[in-house]
């Protein structure tokens, strides 16, 4: 049995959005509780997690914090983390370079939107060159060898939240833009981006996208 637990007051798709991308592709149901503001406050919650801090995932006995090492565990679990020690640890460069990212994306919308946008998206180019170089390059369309891997996914979803952001951010790199369209007609991840359940959660906490 697949949970996760997430505080509803952040119930968006967030650092969440490539986990829940892979379950699906691959089959598996997930549970999720949400965790009112209210109870969250009360404090019995927040320190009965190991970093004071959600979301939470259970996969049977197991209980994992920090949403990378999510993604890691399943894609070990789903083969999506590399045929052999090489391409795991070129999974783990690429989906570091992701992270890197990802940060400048948060620091962004929870810090400098008002101030910082424009810049951002003109910036931008610069920090999607080595994902288009990397992919121009692969004969599978995917990150690391021939398969997906779980920084597909994570790289997958960023690049959703930039097009929001910046409607034009693909334009200039083809082999990104047919890599999200790909990526996206893979019929159960097609289904999850569907649904009106998916569709209305927020990406960002705070509203802003």
């Amino acid at each position: 049995n697949l949970l996760l637990i997430t505080p509803c007051h952040v119930h968006l798709t967030g650092r969440c959005g490539a986990l829940k991308m892979m379950l699906a592709d691959n089959e598996q149901q997930l549970k999720e509780n949400m965790v009112s503001i209210e109870e969250w406050m009360k404090g019995d919650m927040k320190g009965s997690c190991l970093f004071g801090q959600l979301p939470k995932f259970e996969d049977g006995d197991l209980v994992l914090y920090q949403s990378n090492a999510m993604l890691r565990h399943l894609g070990r679990k789903h083969g999506a983390y590399g045929k052999n020690d090489c391409e795991a640890s070129l999974i783990d460069m690429m989906n570091d370079a992701v992270e890197d990212l990802r940060l400048k994306y948060i620091k962004l919308i929870y810090q400098e939107y008002e101030t910082g946008k424009e810049a951002y998206c003109k910036d931008l180019p610069n920090h999607l060159k080595p994902f288009e170089s990397v992919l121009s390059k692969s004969k599978s369309g995917f990150l690391v060898g021939d398969q997906i891997s779980f920084a597909d996914y994570n790289l997958f979803d960023l690049l959703l939240n930039h097009k929001v952001l910046c409607s034009a951010s693909l334009d200039s790199f083809p082999t990104l833009k047919s890599y999200v369209d790909k990526i996206a007609a893979r019929p159960k991840i097609k289904a999850l981006l569907e649904c009106e359940n998916f569709k209305k959660l927020p990406i960002n906490g705070n509203g802003k996208q």
